[in-house]
């Protein structure tokens, strides 16, 4: 693809980078195939070769984009199954966050827009404003019917019950229970840890039990991947430094093998720190090193090796690669391979490579949206009969949770119960889950 901007506009970095991705687009099409808008919409410029003629007009005029440009660049997902398709490796990723920070720099959105947005940017980050939001929901969900759809949609995917803070939240060690192999530092995360602290307190039995020490580090909670998808790229990088600068302590102090990552969202972000930081002086190396050891707890458990199961397994259970699992990190066959090990029949979900509409803030700013591929991945997977699903990103599992009656996991819940954890919550009273009493005297 030609392009044609300035000398002055070409001393920008971000310019640059958009340049030379935009160069590598030949307009094959074979992006429109795998792209979930288009399949359901069929429009174009719903397609990431329509957005990325539409990114390149908007960054070559400058100034603020046209209302029908924001609106096909809010309708992406981000899933980044374009990248995996693409022949000629455009990084569509960098390319689509550039996008939203000019339009978060240069569009004035209309005031409820604006409102919800904020709201979410500030909220959903901050543990403790997210626990007030979530109690506060209870009220706000005897008015739902008379609320906007993306109010309404907020309030369908908030939890009945919050739970209680969970021990993995507080800073800490927690000691390796076998001989000690490696020492990790454990990303808790900023919603995670308020909606579903059971997946932080699996992870660190199913590591501490391998032989793993693991450190929960104080500061480092939110990786900054929601703002800086919604182009708020200062809140992003003000979380993103915060938790460097604690994983930074920990490497400099006793060492680290490895940041675990257990939110395949967060762990593509984290990933990115070297490009997100590339032109940061104070933060620029500091970011790669920390983008270097990050790995999800998949890929960290299938370089150790799972512990044989130590209960009755065997279960069919579909696996939902999250699209920033498959598609960011390309993280496809651990997950499956640590299933397997366990004991489990792993039932291979039909289009998998479509996302199921969460993506992050998607399903609360495009409900309309979301829930027809909620709905599209939720037949899928039910076409294959398991007895559970198994997902990898708290926010595939919310999602999908809420349009289906089978119970949804994360996939080191799984590991932990067949290793010799507790049973998750969400299996309690499934009959393929339950063990045989022990025999009597």
């Amino acid at each position: 693809m030609q392009t044609s901007f300035s000398l002055a506009q070409l001393a920008d970095a971000a310019i640059r980078d958009s340049d030379q991705i935009l160069r590598k687009c030949v307009h094959c099409g074979f992006c429109t195939a795998t792209c979930p808008t288009y399949t359901i919409l069929g429009d174009e410029l719903d397609s990431p070769r329509g957005r990325i003629y539409q990114i390149k007009d908007m960054l070559e005029k400058g100034g603020p984009p046209p209302e029908t440009t924001v609106k096909h660049i809010d309708r992406c997902l981000s899933c980044l199954s374009c990248m995996t398709t693409c022949p000629s490796g455009v990084h569509y990723m960098h390319l689509v966050d550039h996008a939203r920070a000019h339009i978060e720099a240069t569009h004035r959105r209309a005031p409820a827009d604006r409102a919800v947005r904020d709201l979410i940017a500030r909220v959903l980050p901050n543990p403790r404003l997210f626990r007030l939001a979530l109690l506060g929901a209870s009220v706000g969900r005897r008015f739902r019917a008379r609320l906007p759809d993306r109010l309404s949609a907020m309030l369908a995917l908030a939890p009945s019950s919050v739970p209680a803070p969970s021990y993995s939240d507080r800073p800490g060690v927690h000691p390796a229970q076998a001989p000690r192999r490696k020492r990790v530092a454990l990303l808790i995360g900023c919603a995670q840890q308020v909606l579903a602290p059971q997946i932080n307190e699996a992870t660190i039995r199913l590591l501490t039990r391998h032989g793993v020490e693991v450190v929960v580090s104080k500061g480092a909670d939110c990786c900054g991947a929601l703002t800086h998808h919604m182009g708020k790229e200062e809140l992003a990088r003000a979380s993103a430094r915060k938790t460097i600068d604690a994983w930074t302590t920990e490497i400099e102090g006793d060492g680290l093998d490895a940041i675990v990552i257990n939110a395949s969202g967060c762990g593509t972000s984290v990933k990115d720190y070297g490009h997100l930081f590339r032109e940061d002086a104070a933060y620029a190396a500091k970011a790669a090193r920390v983008a270097a050891l990050a790995r999800d707890v998949t890929e960290l458990m299938d370089e150790i090796g799972l512990a044989p199961p130590v209960v009755g397994t065997g279960q069919a259970v579909a696996y939902h690669s999250a699209c920033s699992m498959q598609h960011g990190q390309r993280i496809k066959e651990p997950p499956r391979a640590l299933l397997r090990a366990a004991g489990f029949l792993v039932k291979e979900i039909p289009d998998a490579h479509l996302c199921c509409g969460s993506a992050g803030t998607y399903n609360m700013l495009q409900p309309g949206l979301a829930g027809e591929l909620r709905d599209r991945k939720v037949a899928a997977i039910e076409s294959t009969q398991p007895q559970a699903v198994a997902a990898g990103n708290l926010g595939c599992i919310t999602q999908i949770s809420s349009g289906t009656g089978l119970p949804v996991v994360h996939t080191v819940e799984l590991l932990d119960w067949a290793t010799g954890g507790p049973l998750p919550e969400a299996l309690a009273g499934r009959a393929a889950f339950r063990q045989p009493a022990a025999p009597t005297a």
